[in-house]
Order: structure tokens, then sequence, then C-alpha cells
């Protein structure tokens, strides 16, 4: 019987399930990523080139106000809040993820997130003129609940709306925009544009402009098709929402494999987090997004590009320089997860987050080498160079992008929610991690730092090799199948 269905869905492929990419698609993916994982990416950079401008503005605000200068060690204690309070804030919003989805839709809660962005924007653009540097740290909370919102809830919005054969490369780009972000934070913090004494307000100001874009064009677009379903019971909204996306009247196959999720999971009803840990039939996923959302932040990514500047300076690039490479870097990042956008679908998802955690580990071993020769040996400066280039491209086409998809396509409607909770907690609770940590082990351990980071890559690839399954091309009931027999239970 269940070899049957199975061959049903596998013939429907040809039957035109197979999603093609439709204008309305394209446009909803573009609107949502620009308007919210843009943003993320921007604010996770923007503050890079500025920061000795903002730090003298901390001091003069401070002199003003009380007469005396700014001791050495509140000026670090105030800088490290203003950088570690977006990832704390990042934690906050994952938290909120799901009650906001259940309850205002995947759409609601893009546009309702807006106005945290627009708000801390327009604090952080007027902290200067109202001489409050507590405002930046504010806003830096509000802009890091924003940004771990719009990380679970966009990939969650996209891939719920993709046809199967089309959710890895719609999934990556959240992720491509995110790195176009802080592609676009770098050029415009360059010392020549916005980087400088005058421009700082504008530059963090500007993370508004697309929040605003957002709220005023993504009402014209449906909401998920399987959150008016399976969530609010509204068959005929999904199907013209479904047949919008799909640019076709006949929509009863994805509407008949949608039923067969739900009743696939009538019996276990709304997963809230303490339940999702405690149900048998989803350890494996749950452990699996858990180890895939850790390794992906303490593989050290943070850590090689706040290095990379360093390494530059050591390879000889002169320092008025270094921004620009900085910028090249970007660049790279930007490319290479464009890449991995077209190249999801025809290789899979398992094959890419291998081999992005096999050049990693590997760049990681080698640059400890590279970093502690440079002295002895000329070359090897440029090395570390191309290890930093090798680490970025790795990173990019995997470990990067990969992660959010596969959440979205590991778990049914039910349990869909509370999973991005639960992986984005971890992937932002491993970001500030990192960013509180990092800074002792380089102090302590010097390029030894990497082979930590070395070590958490062949972890964390040793367990997608031996228990992460190819999503690609499958519905997500094929998926939970897959997934229940690793679980060693039956599905109805």
């Amino acid at each position: 019987m269940k070899l049957k269905g199975g061959k049903r869905e596998s013939s429907e492929d040809t039957e035109g399930a197979k999603g093609k990419m439709t204008l309305s698609l394209a446009l909803v993916a573009l609107i949502s990523a620009f308007g919210s994982s843009f943003q993320y990416g921007y604010n996770v950079s923007v503050i890079n080139s500025p920061a000795p401008y903002m730090q003298d503005f901390y001091n003069k605000t401070y002199l003003d106000r009380t007469g005396v200068p700014m001791d050495s060690s509140v000026q670090t204690l105030l800088w490290s809040l203003t950088v570690s309070m977006f990832p704390l804030g990042g934690l906050f919003g994952s938290l909120m993820v799901w009650p906001m989805v259940n309850n205002c839709g995947r759409k609601g809660t893009l546009l309702i997130n807006n106005l945290f962005s627009i708000a801390a924007a327009i604090l952080m653009g007027t902290s200067e003129l109202a001489k409050t540097f507590e405002v930046i740290i504010v806003s830096r909370v509000v802009m890091g609940v924003f940004a771990g919102l719009a990380s679970n809830v966009v990939p969650m919005f996209l891939g719920e709306m993709s046809p199967k054969n089309l959710r890895g490369a719609i999934g990556v780009v959240p992720q491509l925009f995110i790195t176009i972000g802080i592609l676009a934070a770098q050029i415009l913090g360059l010392n020549s544009i916005l980087g400088n004494a005058k421009g700082w307000p504008v530059l963090l100001g500007l993370t508004g402009i697309p929040s605003l874009i957002q709220l005023l064009t993504l009402p014209f677009f449906p909401e998920s098709p399987r959150y008016l379903l399976l969530q609010k019971g509204d068959e005929e909204q999904a199907r013209k929402a479904l047949q919008r996306l799909r640019g076709r009247e006949d929509v009863d196959d994805e509407i008949q494999e949608m039923y067969q999720e739900d009743r696939s999971e009538k019996e276990e009803g709304q997963f809230s987090v303490l339940s999702l840990f405690t149900f048998r039939g989803l350890r494996w996923q749950l452990i699996s997004i858990i180890v895939m959302m850790a390794g992906q932040q303490l593989s050290g990514v943070n850590g090689v590009f706040y290095y990379a500047d360093r390494i530059f300076e050591s390879a000889g690039v002169p320092s008025n320089s270094i921004q620009y490479v900085t910028v090249s870097i970007g660049a790279i990042n930007v490319v290479m997860t464009g890449l991995a956008v077209l190249i999801v679908e025809s290789l899979g998802r398992r094959i890419l987050l291998l081999a992005g955690f096999v050049l990693c580990s590997a760049s990681c071993a080698i640059l400890t080498l590279a970093l502690n020769l440079q002295t002895t040996i000329s070359w090897m400066s440029y090395l570390s160079i191309v290890c930093v280039i090798a680490y970025i491209i790795g990173h990019a086409i995997g470990p990067s992008p990969i992660p959010a998809v596969m959440i979205t396509e590991m778990f049914l409607q039910s349990s869909r929610p509370a999973a991005f909770m639960v992986g984005g907690s971890v992937h932002w609770l491993s970001n500030f991690t990192v960013g509180l940590v990092f800074l002792y082990m380089e102090a302590g351990l010097g390029p030894y730092s990497f082979l930590i980071f070395c070590a958490i890559c062949i972890t964390t690839l040793l367990y997608i090799f031996f228990v992460v399954p190819e999503t690609k091309n499958k519905t997500f009931m094929e998926i939970n199948r897959i997934m229940a027999k690793r679980n060693k239970v039956e599905i109805q």
C-alpha cells in the first residue's frame, strides 16, 4: 500500500507537480529576503568600519555630561555591549518565533517585525543629534530581535511556498541576501562614503529603508498556503494562494499532499518546544538541526572574519587598503552563495554541506600552520590569505545557507515553528558564545584557536555524513518517512 502511495507521488512529478519559477514566487522571495534577511546581514557588519568614530562619540558625550573623560575599561565595556547586544537580541527574537508565526501567520509576523527595524533605525540615526549613546545599545538589542525573527521566519515562509523541486534554491535566497547585506554595509562603511565621523549615523539609520519597502509591498502577496490550509483550515484561500504562486489553476496535487500531511499529524496536534524535545518520532530531526546550527556558528566563521584584517596586514597589505580587501572578501561570499542557489537542486543539500565542512576544516588546519610559520617563511602569509578565502568559499556553499533549508524540510507543519525556534536559539546562542569567547581564546591560544574550529567542523561533518539524509526533490511526507525509520516509529 505504502509503495503504491510512493509510486503515485513520484508519477505526479511528471504531471506538473514540479513547479516552475513564476513571477509571484520570485517577487515574494525577493521582497521578503530584501526586507528581512538583507538587514540581518547589514547589521552584522555595519558597526565594524565606523567603530573608532562611534567610540569617539561615546567619549565626547560622556565628557560633556560628566566633565571627566571616560575610563578605558568603561569604554571597552560599552563597546563590547554595542557589539554583543545584537546576537543577544537575536536570541530573544528566536524565542518569539513559535507564538508569533502560529498566531499571526508567516507573512503577518514579517510585517509586524518591520516595526522593530524601523524604530531601531530612527533611534540609531538620531542618536548623535540627541547626544545619547545608550540609545545605540538599546537599538542594537531591538535590531537583534528583528534579525532573530527574520532569520527564522523568512526561510520557513519561503520553504512552505515553494514547489519541492525549487525549495532548496529558494531556501538559499535568504542567505544570499544576508551576504549582500554584509557587502552593502562594507561598501557604505568605507571611509570615503559613510564610514567617517559625519556619516556613521546615516550608515546606521539606512537599515530602516528595506523594512519600509517590505511593509508597503508584502501585503499584496499571499500568505503561506500551508499555513492557510493546515492551521487556519481555509481551503479556498490556500487554493487561491497556490494558484497565484504556481501560475496555474490545477493545484489539486499539492492540496492533496497537504491533506495527507495533515492526516499524518492529527494525532500529535501542534508541537510546543517542550513536546518537540520529548516526542520520539522527531528525535533525530531535532538532534540534526541542533548539530547543524551549532556547527554553522561554532565552526569559526566570525573568528575568520575577525582575524582577516590582521592576516592581510601581516601579508603586507597597506593598512589603508585593508577595508577594500575586506569588501572583496564580502563580494566572494555573495558570489559563492549565489552559486549555491544555482547548484543546490542539482547536487542536493547533503553534498554541499559535506563539501563545505571539508573545505572549512582543511582551511582551519592549514591556516594554523601558516600563521605559526609566517615569521620564518615569508610566503606563508600569502598561504594564510588563500586559507581565509577557501574557508569563506566553503562556508558560503554549505554551512551558511543549507541548515535553515533543512529545518523547513525535516519538519511538518505542526512541528516546524517550534523547530525553527530551537534552531534559531542554538544559532544565536552559538553566535553570542563565539563573540564572547573568541578574544580570550585568541589571547590564550593564538593561531591554535583555529584547531578548535577545525575539530568542530570535522565533528559536524561526520554527523552529517552518518545521520542526515538527502532531501532534494522529496515531499515533506517522504522526508518524514525516511526519518521515521531512523526514529524507529511507524507513520500512519
